[in-house]
């Protein structure tokens, strides 16, 4: 014989809790970011200070036009105020970036997740080592910091030596090449700021 201890009402009773914790939680954080008071939202959403506070507190029972009022005066969607929480930071160990031997040159990308427009990264150049630029479209710039070591930027036929700290904004839509012409080791970060493709 089986013996059920689940109770389904206990069970609904719980989850209508737990997500008035997470709405509570949602629209006090949100407020928070935007350094409001909650007079000041209640105000702009039309409702009473008490109601706004007893929404922060988890007290509150809203209805569906309260929560409207409150998504509208936060400037999210009601699917926001809703959501579960999410991790405010996430760590992604340097063995998961994606790493590539160009020649003697290791490239490895510093942007995990793809951010349209832009491209992020670490250059680590052995000593007399050099890597060939791709250009990219027109108008875009590239910005090129030395690390360590030093670096010899090529682009256009113009010649920039970096030591550390050094930058130089470039067009990235010309050729170019990086070279290491020390006796140690270079590290160089590269951002390039792409122009969008009109179709």
């Amino acid at each position: 014989m089986r013996w059920h201890n689940a109770n389904p009402m206990s069970n609904a009773r719980s989850a209508a809790d737990d997500l008035a914790d997470r709405l509570a939680r949602n629209i006090r954080t949100l407020r928070e970011a935007r350094s409001a008071t909650q007079a000041e939202l209640a105000k702009l959403a039309g409702l009473p200070r008490a109601t706004w506070g007893n929404l922060e507190s988890g007290a509150g029972n809203p209805t569906l036009q309260v929560l409207y009022r409150v998504a509208q005066a936060l400037q999210v969607s009601l699917e926001e105020l809703l959501a579960a929480p999410r991790a405010s930071a996430r760590h992604y160990p340097a063995s998961t970036l994606i790493s590539k031997q160009r020649g003697l040159v290791n490239v490895r990308k510093l942007l995990p997740d793809p951010l349209p427009g832009m491209e992020f990264d670490r250059m680590e150049l052995p000593p007399g080592s050099r890597l060939v630029g791709i250009p990219h479209t027109a108008g875009t710039r590239e910005y090129l910091v030395c690390e360590a070591g030093e670096l010899l930027l090529v682009a256009s036929g113009e010649r920039y030596r970096l030591d550390p700290g050094d930058v130089v904004v470039f067009r990235g839509d010309q050729r170019h090449s990086y070279e290491n012409p020390g006796k140690k080791p270079a590290v160089g970060y590269s951002a390039v700021l792409l122009t969008p493709v009109l179709s």
